[in-house]
């Protein structure tokens, strides 16, 4: 069974941005997810229960998709944008307060609020 997607806040609008291999990426990778699979390029967001990270590389820039699995039977796209920082592969502090605001929205939405 196909699990149902849910873009929170301009998550959709600013993958549609990406160059259309890192799109192609992402989209199959959330599909993955959608099947119950999880993409090569998929990994668990430290710090955030629930939360995986898509990590896609495109012409020496680094793009990252962000979902949460764990609230019922939706995958919840939460946030993607391009890295900017090249220090490390820590993801920018910035990124993750958009990510922790859009958690909330998304729970609020399994919620019924």
């Amino acid at each position: 069974m196909l699990k149902p997607t849910i873009w929170i806040c301009s998550s959709l609008k600013d993958l549609k941005k990406f160059p259309d291999d890192v799109q192609s990426e992402i989209g199959y990778a959330l599909y993955q997810a959608q099947i119950g699979k999880k993409h090569h390029k998929t990994k668990p967001l430290k710090g955030f229960d629930g939360v995986m990270e898509i990590v896609s590389d495109y012409d020496k820039d680094t793009y990252r998709g962000i979902y949460a699995y764990k609230l019922g039977e939706n995958i919840y796209v939460l946030h993607a944008f391009k890295k900017k920082s090249n220090k490390g592969i820590k993801t920018p502090k910035e990124e993750i307060e958009v990510l922790k605001q859009r958690l909330k929205r998304a729970n609020e939405l399994h919620k019924g609020k």
